[in-house]
């Protein structure tokens, strides 16, 4: 069986009943969620798939392909925030779906969906959701990774997972990127997009300054992308690389979006904007150094997978926030001279090299 009839399963494709996914929210996250997508629409290729999202995350339902529209309503994290569930619910009930896949494994992602009567509330047993759901799912746990999880629930039930997802995608307009370049000053030629940030330090890459300076003195122009949060790691690498460097974060994500799309090569910490580079197409290149390239990275593959392969740390990966022993070594020991080396090498071969720096100890 191929994986186009696995994933097709026997689903009737005369139902055009509209789909809803709820997903997690963080911005790599909200990425992947895209093979999910794709799925659902394998699966039913005649029922519009709809996406729940943020403010924060909005930008990126108008660049994947497959997605009808995205369903913009902020629930606080913290609290329950009863009338926001209620009107989030009328407003799915005025959508009449018949599908929801509930992605997080809470009761607060379920309420909305079960308060709106949508007939189909597919998610895995978990945090007293009975009632809320009422097509679970067992064996969550026995998935490896983050991704299977989600995309199983898009999957007949029990059916065995492919050999290999259908990769995340974003697609972007040529001209938007041109108008986008135009606006911001910035001229035609290859560029180096750095992304310093991420949810948690222990994920940060220290030396971003030092490459900065490395990629400006062998004349490519360097782009500083986030969020406001990153706005004092981008003036530190605006400082050390001169005016060949731009600040380039800001409030929006698109901003974000296209930046990836327009730059040569993208160089990330596991974050957000690494799979947002990655699904975008553009040669990305992801340092990892608590957490596991093969749980982590993006399923379309990286022009390089960074890890310090100077000797096998008994601690890494440890998926911490915060580096607990040896002194953060996992990113210490990855050299700025490397990185850029790697980065004029993906630049000059277009990308289509592949540069695996993972030690053995880090394959999962």
């Amino acid at each position: 069986m191929n994986r186009d009839s696995q994933l097709s399963g026997s689903a009737d494709r005369s139902d055009t009943r509209p789909i809803l996914i709820i997903p997690y929210m963080w911005i790599g996250d909200f990425v992947r969620n895209h093979t999910v997508v794709r799925v659902l629409k394998e699966r039913w290729p005649n029922r519009p798939v709809d996406l729940l999202t943020t403010s924060l995350c909005a930008p990126l339902v108008d660049y994947m392909p497959g997605v009808r529209a995205g369903v913009l309503w902020d629930l606080p994290r913290s609290r329950l925030a009863v009338g926001r569930q209620f009107g989030l619910a009328k407003l799915l009930r005025e959508r009449n779906y018949g599908t929801a896949l509930v992605l997080p494994r809470t009761w607060k992602a379920a309420i909305a969906p079960a308060l709106a009567g949508i007939p189909e509330r597919v998610g895995f047993v978990g945090e007293f959701r009975f009632g809320l759901l009422n097509r679970w799912r067992w064996g969550e746990k026995k998935l490896p990774r983050f991704i299977d999880k989600n995309a199983a629930l898009a999957q007949p039930d029990g059916a065995p997972l492919p050999p290999e997802w259908p990769v995340p995608q974003l697609r972007v307009p040529a001209e938007d990127i041109v108008r986008w370049r135009q606006a911001n000053g910035l001229s035609a030629g290859a560029a180096v997009a750095l992304a310093p940030g991420s949810v948690g330090v222990s994920k940060r890459w220290t030396y971003y300054p030092e490459a900065a300076r490395l990629l400006v003195e062998r004349g490519l122009e360097v782009w500083v992308v986030g969020g406001p949060a990153e706005k004092g790691l981008a003036q530190e690498i605006v400082a050390a690389g001169g005016p060949g460097v731009r600040d380039l974060t800001g409030t929006d994500l698109r901003n974000g979006v296209l930046a990836m799309a327009a730059a040569g090569v993208a160089i990330s910490n596991d974050s957000g904007l690494m799979h947002i580079a990655a699904a975008l197409g553009t040669p990305t290149m992801g340092i990892f150094g608590p957490t596991s390239p093969y749980l982590w990275a993006p399923l379309n593959g990286l022009a390089a997978t960074v890890v310090q392969d100077k000797s096998v740390l008994s601690c890494q990966p440890c998926q911490s926030t915060i580096c607990k022993m040896n002194d953060h070594r996992c990113m210490r020991d990855i050299a700025a001279s490397e990185v850029v080396a790697i980065a004029q090498r993906v630049l000059s071969e277009g990308g289509r090299a592949r540069y695996d720096l993972r030690p053995l100890g880090l394959r999962r």
